[in-house]
């Protein structure tokens, strides 16, 4: 391009690569640092097994979490609500609401999940995810690690696997009145309030007619 535009030299690029091999020329700058490419492995999205094999029915609490993230329109716009889900007592531990879709959404789920004064610790529990672009992010798999958290992840492509979050999401959309919101904070607002609703008064046949709040302290108290 140089030798078109500087010299009005039309030479293709093969015959470029063959003049550079005859005088042993060599473009430094496009040499592999092989050190970076460490650093790069070690920083590449992994994936990890699934630890939970569809074992829904768990007895004790902070010990297997599931989450996930679903899109939530609103006003000819689109929301995405991220949440964790403590799957023996139903409660829903941690959640974000963005505007985007980047990565600050899992990673502020797991600071309020952490920030949450009723989880006793994180030691050795489980928290299982689909194999998404964020749950194999680096910055995520850290975070998680830092908590002494296993992850596990869903196989791909299999919905099923992750169905107590899917099943939360559902029943959210069904309660409350999403679209009617005007603006992101309104519907943040309602968020809010649903999960204070759900955890607290919501009663569930499944968890002995109590609320996950009571369910929770229920089995806390029989083991």
């Amino acid at each position: 391009m140089r030798l078109l535009s500087d010299y009005n030299i039309v030479m293709n690029h093969k015959k470029i690569i063959r003049i550079m091999d005859k005088y042993n020329l060599i473009t430094k700058i496009r040499r592999k640092n092989p050190y970076k490419m460490i650093m790069k492995k070690n920083y590449e999205h992994r994936t990890f097994d699934n630890q939970l094999n569809r074992n829904f029915k768990q007895n004790t609490p902070c010990k297997v979490f599931s989450t996930d993230i679903t899109y939530i329109p609103f006003n000819h716009r689109m929301a995405y609500l991220s949440a964790v889900k403590d799957l023996a007592s139903k409660e829903i531990v941690g959640w974000y609401l963005s505007k985007h879709l980047g990565m600050e959404i899992v990673i502020n789920t797991l600071k309020k999940m952490q920030n949450n004064k009723d989880l006793a610790t994180f030691k050795e529990a489980i928290i299982h995810s689909d194999q998404g672009f964020h749950y194999t992010n680096p910055i995520y798999i850290r975070m998680v690690k830092n908590l002494n958290m296993v992850q596990s992840m869903s196989r791909k492509g299999n919905c099923i696997d992750n169905a107590p979050n899917e099943s939360f999401f559902g029943h959210l959309k069904d309660e409350i009145d999403y679209k009617d919101c005007k603006t992101f904070e309104e519907l943040n607002l309602i968020i809010d309030e649903y999960m204070e609703y759900y955890n607290n008064k919501r009663n569930q046949w499944e968890l002995k007619k109590m609320t996950p709040v009571e369910y929770r302290n229920h089995l806390l108290m029989t083991k």
